[in-house]
């Protein structure tokens, strides 16, 4: 059932903050014709008895067992990658691109391999919960434009880019762009294709200016795209600081880091997001506080390709916008539950250290270890403030995207055993929620359930 132009009763749960979960418990919302949430009355409200005898039909109730989040937003997937999902994480990341992912990647020219691939994966990421999905493409114009129709036609809030990668000292002949002004050429022209879509009007999906990474990018390309990114105000997406390999190559090319070096070339803006970003320094976290720029912290793939925990909690205190990022096919899981879950367990191990040589006093780097509630924040309202995008919570004013969890299914893996305590059914929710929990997803109060 559709909730835009209507309303719906139920508990639901959000995080406005890191430090707070609020529990919304028997409300009804009430959603405009666009998707937009207008209203919220709480039990015993005055105004509650009217605005049900107003909605009539049109108010819908989760029924009993079923508790309501906001949509999940994923802020790094590799759209192409998905057919290996699981796969081939036995080699570090310079060679895992080489030998495994471009060869994929390079089969997307052809739109049939790519149409059945995409139709899939958007449709797993909906069954899943990820309301929101940041796309990196492949290099190919016609097959990114492909995945933003997909995305369109599905109704996922999605923002898809066009991967750039134009240096022939670092990618392969069979799979790069034919010049830096190709490549930003062909970046404008999906731009074009995404503002324009006549299926698009609401601006549900939107364009994402993709430098790969700083080594597979000439400087004209990046200096190309930086001058792009000020024309048409477009997100930006490229990887930071994500391994040894990828931080030590920047820093030896330009005497800088990734983030100095995006900075130079335009690329770091308020809409700018960059995945991984392991390795930045103090002074980086400090420039992308300053310009607003967002890391997506992709804790289960950083664990096979990083070489390092990222510092979240430090991060976090040093004003940097984060959200969560599964990076399929790099983090084996398609899944932003798992993601959440995740992010907790490592930033423990950060704390906590893994060395058990070591006395417990020197072992981890204290002070780093996040909670439920933060992590749940970031996988929802902190990837809409990453994006600059009204999404992530139920609250008047941002969009109805969001979700609802069937505790009672039997093939899924939550059991409350008669659990009332709202703090606990969160809990459960979140470390048990798996596809079969979830029955409904809305995306701007329209029924995406797959």
């Amino acid at each position: 059932m559709d909730i835009s132009g209507a309303g719906i009763i139920g508990t639901f749960f959000h995080a406005p903050t890191r430090e707070k979960l609020e529990v919304l418990e028997n409300v009804l919302i009430r959603v405009d014709d666009a998707g937009t949430i207008t209203d919220i009355h709480p039990a015993g409200d005055s105004m509650r008895t009217l605005v049900e005898a107003e909605l009539g039909d049109r108010l819908y109730r989760l029924p009993d067992g079923h508790y309501g989040l906001p949509g999940l937003v994923d802020l790094h997937i590799h759209a192409p990658q998905y057919p290996q999902l699981g796969l081939a994480l036995d080699e570090p990341l310079e060679v895992w691109l080489q030998k495994y992912t471009f060869p994929l990647e390079a089969r997307y020219a052809d739109l049939d391999f790519a149409r059945e691939r995409y139709a899939v994966l958007v449709s797993d990421l909906l069954a899943t919960g990820t309301t929101t999905a940041l796309y990196f493409a492949t290099q190919h114009e016609a097959a990114t434009k492909l995945l933003a129709d997909i995305c369109i036609e599905k109704g996922q809030r999605a923002l898809v880019g066009k991967v750039v990668m134009d240096d022939p000292a670092a990618c392969p002949d069979y799979y790069r762009d034919e010049s830096a002004e190709t490549a930003v050429a062909e970046t404008r022209a999906v731009i074009d294709h995404i503002s324009n879509h006549p299926d698009n009007r609401a601006g549900r999906v939107l364009p994402v200016i993709t430098p790969r990474f700083i080594p597979s990018c000439t400087d004209e390309a990046l200096a190309g795209l930086g001058a792009l990114a000020e024309e048409c105000g477009c997100h930006v997406q490229t990887h930071c600081s994500e391994s040894d390999w990828a931080h030590g190559h920047v820093l030896e090319r330009y005497g800088k880091t990734d983030a100095a070096a995006l900075d130079a070339f335009g690329l770091l803006t308020r809409k700018s997001v960059l995945a991984h970003s392991n390795f930045l320094t103090d002074e980086d976290m400090d420039r992308l506080a300053n310009r607003g720029a967002a890391v997506a912290h992709c804790a289960l793939s950083n664990i096979y390709f990083a070489n390092s925990v990222f510092p979240l909690r430090h991060a976090l205190e040093k004003g940097v916008h984060v959200g969560l990022g599964t990076d399929i096919s790099g983090g084996p899981s398609a899944s932003m539950f798992e993601a959440v879950r995740t992010t907790v367990q490592s930033s423990r191990m950060l704390a906590e250290g893994t060395d058990p040589s070591l006395p417990a006093s020197e072992r981890g780097r204290p002070n780093s270890a996040v909670d439920l509630i933060t992590a749940f924040h970031l996988a929802t309202a902190g990837g809409g403030i990453a994006l600059d995008l009204p999404i992530g919570l139920i609250a008047p004013g941002y969009r109805f995207d969001a979700l609802a969890i069937d505790t009672t299914a039997h093939t899924g893996a939550i059991r409350l055993f008669g659990e009332t305590d709202p703090n606990a059914i969160f809990q459960k929710l979140i470390y048990g929620a798996t596809r079969p929990n979830i029955a409904k997803v809305w995306v701007d109060g329209l029924d995406r359930t797959p």
